[in-house]
């Protein structure tokens, strides 16, 4: 085998590696997305009488109905990200955002883990995951071009600026979460978010079968 075939034979595997590890972050990805959308949705309907303006979604990890769904989900949410953020990280080879991923990831494990009923550990874990998941979204769109780094730059903005009005809010300010209330100001922090990761999760797996590359730069 010649130098140049060697060469060759190393750049193709180095490609049919890089598309594997964009194909399994993009599975993860998406059925991260999906699947908490969903068990969300089906958890409310669940619960009798549970109110989506006032309540927080944290109220269906302690409804009898719906605890066991709700937290675990939680913590398959966030396994699923760390998951996919190191895979994303091989592709990407940027520390930094794999961190990212990682806080947000802990951040969920930590809220199903420690359901609202139990004390102040499920606010900070909570806080981690609403704050550093819309923040890997803004930090996805450096390493991404063309409209998806456009979705991910509005949809992790968009939640960082409902985070900040829901800390206002529970500070005191009640006016903060306008006529949306609480609990609408919480699934603005996590329903764009959510919404995300589903088409980032398929434009990797598209990415994957056209054989593009997640940017890498220093």
């Amino acid at each position: 085998m010649t130098p140049v075939d060697t060469y060759t034979e190393s750049v193709e595997t180095t490609a049919r590696t890089t598309s594997d590890h964009r194909t399994l972050a993009g599975l993860c990805f998406f059925a991260l997305g999906a699947g908490f959308m969903t068990v969300i949705m089906l958890a409310a309907a669940m619960v009798p009488g549970y109110d989506f303006g006032g309540g927080a979604i944290s109220d269906l990890g302690v409804a009898t109905e719906t605890a066991l769904l709700f937290n675990a989900s939680l913590v398959l949410v966030g396994a699923f990200n760390l998951l996919g953020g190191y895979f994303l990280y091989r592709s990407h080879g940027k520390r930094w955002l794999l961190a990212v991923y990682a806080l947000a990831g802990v951040g969920a494990v930590g809220a199903g883990a420690f359901p609202l009923d139990t004390g102040g550990l499920h606010g900070l874990f909570a806080l981690l995951a609403f704050l550093f998941f819309n923040v890997q979204a803004v930090g996805t769109a450096t390493q991404v071009t063309g409209l998806m780094r456009a979705l991910s730059a509005v949809a992790g903005g968009v939640g960082l600026v409902f985070v900040v009005l829901m800390a206002i809010g529970d500070a005191g300010t009640v006016a903060a979460f306008g006529p949306i209330g609480h609990g609408g100001t919480e699934r603005m922090i996590v329903y764009p978010v959510m919404l995300w990761l589903v088409a980032f999760g398929g434009y990797l797996l598209g990415a994957s079968e056209r054989g593009e590359r997640i940017r890498s730069t220093e």
